[in-house]
């Protein structure tokens, strides 16, 4: 018999890190504790009693644990309502805000029309205007439709996104004319273009557009709190600030609060974090 060799290769030995590397880890695990620090501390916070929240000195950890202040928030708050009020505002305004922008901006980028430059225009200008400046004539307006205490009272004052327009205006406009001339010549309609070619291509935009919209939208506090009088009505950041008694503010509850109006956030953020970071990219919201 032939005797065969058997060849065993040795892993690879991993190579030393170099002192860049090290810095940068350490540079990443301090700025990593910097943000987690917030939420750490809120989460402690919500597990200690009231008395404990308050006593000064403060301390991280609790000296009693206790789930006091997550069930006293669910006994004296109408948290779930809160929640859904917050969700069907969240995702009717992105639905909305993905179905405008997209069609102004793909509207701006590839038709051309009388009076373009100057609406264009017009659109641009709102990206100088703050919102906490619209607010009264925006109350004014509603209230003159009726729409006070109403979900579309909250909804539609939110869907006149001039950046996210001009977000998708300049993605469109660096999509090849080639591929649509190319339908065209086949016999597509501008319609079919624009849903079977335009919007695939844009998955990454519309993406980023999507998740910044909703999650500004979970996050507004100004708006709900002026047009809602209506307890049944009012959102999580809303609902949350109203947790209070005759002694004041309930610290314990208000992070057990917060935290359950941030988990939503977390959740798309850990879903979707390809997506944020590829539509960033896309969109050269980077530097912002």
């Amino acid at each position: 018999m032939t005797a065969t060799q058997i060849r065993v290769s040795s892993p690879k030995a991993r190579k030393p890190w170099t002192p860049s590397q090290i810095l940068l880890t350490l540079l990443g695990t301090a700025v990593s504790v910097v943000f987690m620090s917030p939420l750490a501390w809120a989460l402690f916070t919500s597990l200690k009693s009231e008395t404990e929240a308050v006593a000064v000195p403060t301390h991280w950890l609790p000296e009693k644990w206790t789930g006091q202040a997550w069930k006293a928030i669910f006994e004296t708050g109408n948290i779930t309502n809160w929640f859904v009020n917050s969700l069907v505002v969240s995702v009717c305004v992105t639905s909305v805000v993905l179905l405008v922008s997209a069609l102004a901006g793909y509207g701006f980028a590839r038709t051309e029309f009388r009076g373009k430059g100057v609406l264009l225009g017009l659109v641009m200008a709102g990206l100088m205007v703050s919102p906490a400046v619209l607010g009264v004539p925006l109350f004014t307006t509603v209230q003159q439709m009726g729409m006070v205490d109403t979900y579309w009272g909250m909804i539609l004052p939110q869907c006149a996104p001039a950046a996210m327009v001009y977000i998708l205006y300049k993605f469109f406009q660096g999509i090849p004319r080639e591929l649509e001339e190319a339908a065209f010549i086949d016999g597509a309609g501008r319609w079919r273009v624009f849903f079977t070619i335009v919007l695939p291509l844009s998955r990454p935009s519309l993406a980023a557009v999507g998740i910044f919209t909703f999650i500004a939208s979970w996050n507004n506090f100004l708006w709900p709190y002026m047009v809602t009088n209506n307890p049944d009505l009012m959102t999580m950041p809303n609902g949350i600030a109203t947790v209070m008694n005759s002694y004041g503010i309930q610290w314990a509850q208000l992070m057990a609060g917060g935290l359950m109006a941030g988990l939503p956030l977390i959740i798309v953020f850990v879903f979707f974090q390809r997506q944020i970071v590829a539509g960033v990219a896309h969109t050269g919201l980077a530097g912002q």
